[in-house]
């Protein structure tokens, strides 16, 4: 079976680096699967989950706040202001932050006000989403 290296990277750091037989990362147009050779792309992604299959049947799993994807044949890079494991998500501190988007919403008083919450809103409900989607695989 053949492989695709796959980069993981946040803002602050490279949060993962490894062979991968499967690639899949919430575009913003519905999910994408990756594999290897495929077609040089490049889009944005949205707040969710990336998954990289790996050979040995073993799964890594992490957090993106959205950002870009790029694939070349043998590469695919991630590129997140925010990228984190799925291991390291905190669910109450997305359910805060859910809670406080959700009242900024409520009491907003300008176009930017309104557009960052709803931002902040989509990351703490992909952050869920994405710890949810952990306890399933870990089922």
């Amino acid at each position: 079976m053949s492989t695709i290296r796959v980069e993981i990277v946040s803002a602050e750091e490279e949060i993962w680096s490894g062979e991968g037989s499967m690639v899949f990362a919430p575009g913003e147009l519905g999910e994408l699967g990756i594999a290897p050779k495929h077609t040089p792309l490049v889009t944005r992604l949205k707040p969710g989950d990336v998954r990289v299959q790996q050979e040995d049947g073993g799964e890594q799993f992490f957090f993106i706040s959205g950002g870009l994807l790029e694939v070349q044949p043998h590469l695919v890079t991630v590129l997140s202001d925010t990228a984190i494991r799925a291991d390291d998500l905190d669910q109450a501190a997305a359910e805060a932050a859910q809670k406080r988007a959700e009242e900024a919403i409520r009491d907003q008083t300008s176009a930017m006000e309104y557009a960052q919450a709803k931002a902040e809103l989509a990351n703490a409900v992909a952050q869920l989403r994405a710890i949810e989607k952990l306890r399933e695989i870990k089922r």
